[in-house]
């Protein structure tokens, strides 16, 4: 089986997640971000991630790919969602400010989906227009919005590490960890030391990689 994806992507950090989590036998296969083209013709749409299956259909939507890798050995092992609300309030919070932190910064580093000066071109353009402004004018904000976001960051003092419930993980750490290690791209965001140790719990439990080494 194969998973296509964006490294950088909330959406297919759920599926990646889950392939860590479950140790599935399921190889990443990274596509360039401009290429719509091979998103449209697995799935008819532009989507990421997409599953192959063994049978070579597709699926999408990283939720039900995250619920079909998770019962694949038969063995379901996600806990359901209890605080979905919570986390849906807090994401709202955080959305202004994240874009701005982070849309330049994926141009920054070196990620695979953006291996061609297209894939970069694509997404500057795109993105640009939906914060409305250049990257470079919101790279030089960058004190502005970490300050916005280290308060924002407070609010998350209802965390339950995953140490303290027997390393089980839930959708509702599929729903928000992929929007905290995003952000551990950001140079000089303070995590409180809870959040911080469940970004790292949660990393090592999924085996999906931080950002820490290349924050700008």
């Amino acid at each position: 089986m194969k998973l296509f994806t964006f490294d950088h992507c909330p959406f297919c950090i759920k599926a990646m997640m889950v392939v860590g989590y479950k140790k599935a036998d399921i190889e990443f296969v990274t596509l360039q971000n401009h290429d719509i083209e091979a998103r449209i013709e697995k799935v008819g749409a532009n989507l990421v991630p997409i599953l192959q299956k063994p049978d070579g259909s597709y699926m999408a939507e990283s939720l039900d790919i995250a619920a079909y890798i998770d019962q694949l050995d038969g063995k379901p092992t996600l806990g359901q969602s209890v605080d979905a609300s919570k986390i849906a309030q807090w994401s709202e919070k955080t959305r202004p400010y994240s874009s701005l932190l982070l849309y330049p910064r994926w141009l920054k580093i070196d990620l695979p989906e953006f291996q061609c000066q297209e894939a970069k071109d694509w997404f500057h353009n795109k993105k640009s227009a939906m914060i409305d402004g250049s990257f470079d004018d919101a790279f030089s904000h960058s004190a502005q919005y970490i300050t916005a976001l280290n308060a924002v960051l407070t609010d998350l003092d209802w965390l339950i590490l995953p140490s303290e419930r027997d390393n089980n993980l839930t959708y509702d750490d599929v729903n928000l960890f992929p929007s905290l290690r995003n952000l551990t791209v950001v140079k000089g965001l303070v995590f409180p030391p809870q959040v911080r140790r469940y970004i790292d719990e949660v990393a090592a439990l999924t085996n999906i990689n931080l950002y820490d080494n290349v924050a700008l």
